[in-house]
């Protein structure tokens, strides 16, 4: 196997997109996975016919945005497998609406998915990974490097979640704590239809080509490459690791290219 193999990995938003993608990569390989969703009955439908045995995997319902969801569902962890090596914190939410027309719940609602609830599952689940040596991974975007417009909230959350994530590398770098952060850059997947809009009801449809963008399942082998060797950071997709380097000596000049770029979406709320 490639080195993953038996250990216990952690899921959020496994339920559909790069989260769903993740679970069934790291059971092809032989890790023991809990997915976790606020859907139960699609991790269900997942998982049907994938022949897996029952005793590799976990499925629990949870809420990332609740405190004691979170909590459950370390300790479900642990009641079924006993430890945990691998943290996945892909659970997520995104947004599209200018600011001036945004209701505060939406971008409130944001920040308690994206970066609350990496922050609650990472306390309740760091003194069982600092036991193992395991991997806290976060799933963010190359939003957590450059804001980008009608995604002010969304923006906000994965830089919140980039910093947290930094800092807690950088406070157990002597305790064999592994942190990665991961932006996929645009990957196909279902966070852009569910997206929400400037009153907080879904989007409902991608303003985006979904069969142009890399597959969840490409990233999500990405994904687990970057947790085996360890890897601190991992940005795909050429135009994501562009425009990461191009921000760092231009930001003015990359400030009008994703504008530009980001208004010729369909509908865009600015031109």
């Amino acid at each position: 196997m490639d080195g993953l193999s038996e250990k216990v990995m952690i899921v959020t938003g496994a339920s559909s997109g790069i989260g769903a993608a993740l679970a069934l990569e790291g059971l092809a390989r032989g890790l023991r996975v809990v997915l976790a969703a606020r859907n139960m009955q699609a991790m269900e439908a997942l998982i049907r016919g994938q022949g897996i045995p029952r005793e590799q995997y976990l499925l629990v319902a949870a809420d990332v945005s609740l405190r004691e969801d979170c909590r459950a569902l370390v300790d479900k962890t642990l009641e079924a497998f006993g430890r945990i090596d691998v943290l996945v914190n892909n659970a997520g939410l995104s947004m599209r609406a200018l600011f001036e027309d945004t209701s505060l719940e939406v971008l409130e609602r944001l920040m308690q998915v994206n970066f609350w609830g990496t922050v609650y599952c990472t306390h309740y689940a760091l003194p069982h990974l600092l036991e193992t040596g395991g991997t806290v991974a976060g799933i963010s975007s190359v939003s957590g490097y450059k804001g980008l417009p009608a995604r002010t909230g969304y923006a906000a959350s994965k830089f919140a979640m980039q910093g947290f994530l930094e800092a807690l590398r950088i406070e157990n770098r002597k305790r064999g704590l592994h942190v990665l952060i991961a932006c996929p850059g645009f990957t196909a997947s279902n966070i852009r239809k569910t997206a929400l809009a400037a009153d907080g009801s879904a989007q409902g449809e991608s303003p985006r080509d979904e069969s142009r963008m890399m597959p969840a399942s490409e990233a999500a082998r990405h994904i687990l490459h970057a947790i085996r060797h360890r890897r601190p950071t991992l940005i795909l997709t050429l135009q994501g690791k562009l425009t990461v380097w191009l921000n760092k000596f231009f930001p003015r000049w990359v400030d009008k290219l994703v504008f530009e770029h980001m208004a010729r979406e369909p509908d865009s709320p600015f031109r």
